[in-house]
């Protein structure tokens, strides 16, 4: 069962809490987790560029030359993909990139991606975090004090308008809550920071 330490908000270290060894001990799955990044981005993938095919082309209606006797190459209109603002061949057309995965999958990806982070001691856990006013200097001392790195996830237990609103001018850094944690983001980071109530929520979501 690994042990991970807590620290308060000056990064001095009060105490140590015992992470669950089916959500952050298992043995990674590269392959759940490659499927899910490619799921990741994907999805975020708009896929609304568009081409003009040579029938939505304005104009070409008229054949340009007679068929035979002229000893130029037979056309047909002025719109074909080889004459200049013709339309394009085999052009991209609006088109949905996304695909879905199994649950089995996702919840094992999940688990392989805390594992990897617990694994390389790159989970910190923060006691609490209490903040009345939005102020981005007041987490930046936060990040500071605590051996973040230059992207850090924070995620947090319940929905946290101040504390989001502070963070998210902060360059790489990003704020998620438990139900909103997904495999790109735990990856992407250098480091989780976790509120320790967090802790508990994920090994309930994904026991």
């Amino acid at each position: 069962m690994p042990n991970v330490s807590v620290f308060d908000k000056t990064g001095a270290k009060v105490s140590e809490v015992a992470l669950a060894d089916e959500i952050f001990g298992i043995e990674p799955n590269v392959s759940a987790m490659h499927l899910c990044v490619v799921n990741y981005l994907a999805n975020q993938r708009q896929g609304t560029q568009s081409t003009l095919t040579r029938g939505e082309v304005s104009g070409g209606g008229k054949k340009p030359w007679k068929q035979k006797g002229s000893g130029r190459a037979r056309q047909g209109s002025t719109r074909s993909p080889q004459w200049y603002h013709g339309g394009i061949a085999h052009g991209p057309k609006p088109r949905e990139y996304g695909f879905s995965i199994n649950k089995k999958v996702k919840r094992l990806a999940m688990k392989s991606a805390l594992s990897a982070k617990a694994a390389e001691d790159e989970i910190i856990v923060l006691d609490t975090f209490a903040q009345e006013e939005i102020k981005t200097k007041e987490i930046a001392k936060v990040l500071a004090a605590l051996p973040t790195g230059k992207k850090t996830l924070i995620v947090l237990p319940e929905k946290n308008d101040v504390l989001y609103k502070s963070a998210r001018n902060i360059a790489g850094v990003k704020v998620a809550l438990v139900n909103t944690l997904n495999v790109y983001d735990i990856l992407n980071s250098d480091k989780m920071l976790v509120l320790q109530d967090a802790v508990s929520k994920i090994e309930e979501v994904y026991a």
